[in-house]
């Protein structure tokens, strides 16, 4: 037996392995075998590392079939982006299941970014109205681009309000990504101006509070909240939520760690049957998702390992047939 080499991938291999749509497609899959129950993801381990500010995820996750063990590492730092740097760092290792030996290491700020993107994209696709060509994004960072991307894959969008509390970052944001979509954006001068034009809502966003006054959104509206991940951090108003139906990406991870439902649940202005499906039942076709025109619609994610390790493998194996990426002998 030769000696085996591990796959080193960058950012940028990692953009060119994969398109947006490719990504939704592999998320789909990733979330079918969540609610189906035919993929070992364990709860993720949380470092709360508040004398810096900082969380550090642990994410480990086995996908049967192409037999792979990943385990994503990804860092949180609320004042990074203060200081210059990027809120998050994170990498993936990815090994052999039927042996135990590592196969590939992947820069995965990239990959979290665009599988989270895709997983707003999916939702978009089944929840949001055919119709809807209208976007809102909150937040302008490099999560926002890949949300605005995801929607853009599923919907055909004429125009895009952005708000950022950073006025520099949404015109930069609105600059770079009408020239990369081919699509209007208004830098919106309120939370408000942007939630009231928009028919497809995404939240990508720091923000411990609502982002958004709940009496500003438009019947019909479709919300992705995809910012907060702790039980005491929301982005969506408990009254918002409290009339929208309710979608999750596991229900066990949301009831543990989405504030935007754990508070509202907390007020007792919803209860845990006021969650509707997981995502992956409607995308399966066992559950309904919109039913009415009108009704708001609301999917709520905290970000599972198994759209890791699904994308991953992906990645992966267009790596493979691309010849992407750099190699090293883990052993002498």
């Amino acid at each position: 037996m030769g000696k085996r080499r591990i796959r080193l991938l960058s950012a940028k291999d990692i953009q060119e392995a994969v398109s947006m749509k490719e990504a939704i497609e592999a998320i789909k899959e990733a979330f079918i075998l969540v609610s189906e129950k035919k993929i070992l993801v364990p709860p993720r381990t949380h470092l709360d590392l508040k004398v810096h500010q900082g969380t550090s995820l642990i994410m480990p996750s086995y996908l049967p079939g192409p037999e792979k063990i990943g385990v994503k590492i990804i860092n949180l730092y609320e004042k990074n982006p203060g200081l210059g740097l990027p809120y998050s760092f994170a990498l993936m290792l990815v090994f052999d299941a039927s042996n135990g030996a590592p196969l590939a290491i992947l820069e995965a700020s990239v990959l979290t970014a665009l599988r989270t993107g895709a997983a707003s994209g999916l939702a978009t696709d089944l929840l949001a109205r055919k119709e809807a060509r209208v976007a809102a994004i909150f937040g302008a960072g490099f999560q926002g681009r890949r949300q605005l991307e995801a929607i853009k894959a599923v919907r055909p969008l004429v125009r895009v309000y952005v708000y950022d509390q950073d006025k520099k970052k949404s015109q930069e944001f609105a600059e770079e990504m009408s020239q990369r979509l081919n699509v209007e954006i208004v830098v919106s001068s309120s939370a408000e101006e942007a939630t009231s034009q928009a028919e497809i809502i995404c939240t990508a966003t720091t923000s411990s509070t609502p982002v958004f006054p709940d009496e500003a959104i438009k019947p019909g509206v479709h919300i992705n909240a995809i910012g907060s991940y702790k039980p005491h951090v929301r982005e969506i108003p408990s009254a918002t939520v409290a009339r929208a139906r309710i979608f999750v990406d596991q229900k066990e991870a949301a009831l543990e760690e989405a504030g935007d439902l754990i508070i509202p649940l907390k007020e007792g202005v919803i209860t845990e049957e006021s969650i509707i499906a997981e995502i992956g039942d409607v995308a399966s076709g066992r559950k309904a998702g919109r039913l009415r025109e009108e009704e708001i619609t609301f999917f709520k994610t905290v970000g599972l390992a198994a759209q890791d390790i699904v994308l991953a493998a992906k990645i992966i194996k267009a790596a493979e047939d691309l010849s992407l990426g750099q190699f090293f002998d883990p052993l002498p």
